[in-house]
């Protein structure tokens, strides 16, 4: 199966290293999303505008910048979610604006879906839906250390063992749509990697708590040179395939 060229590196960095195959990945990008551009300057969300039930998006290509208020709280590089609180919040509280404004800081290029759509697919993929819980996680908690310190952008920050302030936690639960809770218990998709089926925590007729992050998550940087997710090994990590 042959993967788009502008959408092979979105792959292999984020869903080839969790054995999302080839053939699901284009069936997530192929059907109900599209490739959208925004020029220096432009905007993708103004805060207290914009709505945040309508989309989920990737940033493919280029940088953002996150303010509130006019100040300044992180950058968004490739390969991360541009409005991921955003969309976690959704699950709650329908009807809710941006609280930040996303401005392009250099000509973009994401992937952007429609949330209704998205959400209706992945409630019939539970293994995409673990997928994405994990990564809607792992980013949410990338952005709550940049605000903790957005200076922290390449591979040495990874080994430095930070805990997130007090007052960077209620920096993103206030200016990021209160969502940057990380007091959940275990994530999904580490019991689905660890081999005890999801299966079960998938009940049909079940609301999706969908893509609560987890207080053992292991902080990621978002940086263009960064690889954000290494290759499991295959002794540690080994997904099981749903039927």
């Amino acid at each position: 199966i042959k993967i788009e060229k502008e959408l092979s590196s979105l792959y292999k960095r984020m869903f080839e290293p969790l054995h999302v195959p080839p053939e699901l990945f284009q069936r997530l990008t192929g059907q109900f999303c599209n490739i959208q551009t925004l020029k220096t300057g432009q905007a993708y969300a103004a805060e207290d505008k914009t709505s945040v039930d309508d989309r989920l998006s990737i940033l493919l290509k280029g940088k953002m910048k996150v303010s509130y208020r006019g100040h300044f709280l992180h950058n968004i590089y490739p390969c991360a979610f541009i409005d991921s609180p955003e969309f976690r919040s959704t699950q709650m509280n329908r009807g809710e604006k941006f609280q930040v404004t996303i401005i392009a800081d250099d000509n973009c290029k994401f992937l952007c879906w429609s949330r209704e759509r998205l959400t209706y697919f992945l409630e019939s993929e539970p293994f995409l839906y673990e997928i994405f819980k994990y990564l809607i996680g792992k980013d949410i908690t990338n952005k709550l250390y940049s605000l903790n310190d957005p200076t922290l952008n390449d591979k040495a920050s990874k080994k430095i063992d930070r805990q997130p302030s007090l007052c960077s936690q209620l920096s993103v639960m206030q200016m990021r749509n209160s969502m940057a809770s990380t007091s959940d218990s275990e994530d999904g998709l580490q019991m689905f990697l660890r081999g005890t089926s999801s299966a079960s925590s998938l009940r049909p007729g079940r609301t999706s708590p969908y893509l609560r992050t987890s207080a053992k998550m292991k902080p990621i940087e978002e940086s263009v040179e960064d690889d954000v997710f290494e290759a499991p090994s295959a002794d540690k990590l080994e997904l099981q395939r749903l039927p």
